[in-house]
């Protein structure tokens, strides 16, 4: 059985399984770049108060494989506190906060790093604040964060494979049960690499593009 041949086959359990893939993601995706871009904004504004801890919370995490951090929140603390929570939810939890400090580390460090210059032009000239924020600051954080923000979604649409080890029914999940009846991995995870191709090629694209047309050195000479 040739992978078109399983494509034509199971490619409505596949369809199923991608589309819990890409619900999942899309939480993660929304609440990620929400409060992250919050929690990035007022790390950069209240750098003792927020931006400690943020960077802080954000080293832990980055100390911890996210796969660890899954089940923790799906046995032990679930155990702890005599709860059961769908497995949908805590990974859309899990990753959400792994997305939210990987977004707050971004936009923190493009404020940060903003080039005063551009403000001392913008009071020289006599814009308002208002005026250098929606005409100067922003379009040029955006041009610097929209790259790795964008390769940051797809690591999380990646990471969405875990969720299958803790019984949700995304695609890895649906490959793995249909590997069990027929087994074939090499075709049914070929398979599965096309499906992932076909979601992440055009999202790592437009994020090579936005990185090679819009950043650039914005450093003072």
């Amino acid at each position: 059985m040739s992978v078109f041949d399983i494509l034509v086959k199971y490619y409505p359990a596949f369809l199923e399984g991608l589309g819990v893939s890409l619900q999942l993601a899309s939480v993660v995706w929304i609440v990620g770049i929400v409060l992250g871009g919050a929690l990035g904004l007022a790390g950069a504004r209240w750098r003792l108060w927020v931006g400690g801890p943020s960077r802080f919370f954000s080293f832990l995490l980055s100390g911890v494989p996210i796969l660890v951090f899954l089940f923790w929140l799906h046995y032990p603390a679930q155990a702890v506190f005599e709860v059961v929570i769908n497995p949908f939810f805590t990974a859309a939890v899990t990753l959400s906060i792994v997305n939210i400090f990987g977004v707050a580390d971004i936009v923190r460090g493009a404020l940060t790093d903003f080039p005063q210059q551009y403000l001392t032009a913008a009071k020289v000239t006599g814009l308002t604040r208002r005026q250098t924020v929606f005409n100067i600051q922003l379009p040029l954080i955006l041009r610097s964060i929209l790259p790795a923000l964008m390769m940051l979604q797809v690591v999380m649409l990646h990471t969405t494979l875990f969720a299958s080890l803790i019984s949700v029914e995304e695609i890895f999940r649906v490959a793995q049960r249909i590997n069990a009846q027929i087994y074939r991995p090499v075709e049914i995870y070929t398979a599965l690499g096309m499906f992932f191709l076909a979601v992440s090629l055009p999202i790592n694209g437009v994020a090579l593009w936005l990185r090679a047309r819009y950043t650039r050195d914005t450093s003072e000479q």
